[in-house]
């Protein structure tokens, strides 16, 4: 499993607004989690907010002062928030590392395609957001079912169901029924790091852990695996920020 830097969701109450003067009243949630142990500030860049999360039990007023302490780093955080990257006419697109500029024209025939570095949409231009998006999980769920059932393929394993979902808190799982899960978003990173995502998930096929064994097996089904961690850790934000 590959879990995101950003508010990693805890089995928790839903998320409800926090009220801190000096702060945005938009941009703060508090969650209850009968996990916490003790009061911890997550970012969810995919809504601009920053999560409070607190064990049971916890006032508001306790986490409103938490905040308050912390204040500075809120605001820190919500500055460096990196710009949101709508799906709109003349919007660049990385797609598997190769930029792409969504061209939209009423005339386009047939479904959203790519050609010649444009994603082109056809129809109404208040749809253009969604079509691009669902051509692009299109695209993810494609490319990842036939990287991963061939990766497994080499390992004498067999991958019994490949998903698709939004997630925010981690990029790729793996159940031990031999279920893939991955992020849609995955299509917008460069291949070595969309590559290494899938070998890290198929690995868990053989290795439900992340010890010595596992990451030996990693190392035989892709060429590269510092590289592409170190680019989540430093981007996978922004990957939040797209659409």
């Amino acid at each position: 499993m590959i879990r995101t830097k950003v508010a990693a969701a805890a089995p928790a109450t839903r998320a409800r607004p926090l009220v801190v003067t000096g702060l945005p009243a938009a941009a703060l949630e508090i969650r209850e989690s009968a996990r916490a142990t003790r009061l911890t500030l997550r970012v969810d860049p995919g809504r601009d907010v920053i999560q409070v999360v607190v064990p049971l039990g916890v006032s508001e007023t306790e986490a409103a002062r938490f905040v308050t302490r912390h204040a500075e780093w809120v605001r820190g955080r919500l500055a460096a928030m990196p710009p949101r990257r709508p799906f709109i006419e003349g919007a660049v697109v990385p797609v598997l590392g190769v930029d792409h500029v969504i061209r939209h024209a009423a005339g386009y025939r047939g479904a959203t395609h790519r050609a010649s570095g444009e994603i082109r949409v056809g129809g109404e231009a208040e749809f253009v957001a969604r079509r691009v998006r669902d051509f692009l999980i299109q695209e993810a769920r494609t490319e990842l079912a036939m990287r991963s059932r061939a990766k497994a393929a080499t390992i004498g394993k067999r991958v019994a169901a490949v998903s698709v979902r939004d997630t925010r808190s981690r990029w790729g799982s793996c159940a031990s029924s031999g279920r893939l899960s991955f992020s849609w978003r995955l299509i917008l990173t460069p291949e070595a790091v969309f590559d290494y995502v899938v070998a890290h998930e198929v690995a868990h096929l053989v290795e439900m852990n992340h010890g010595g064994r596992f990451w030996a097996l990693v190392a035989t089904l892709t060429p590269r695996v510092e590289a592409p961690r170190a680019w989540l850790k430093a981007n996978g934000a922004s990957l939040l920020r797209f659409g």
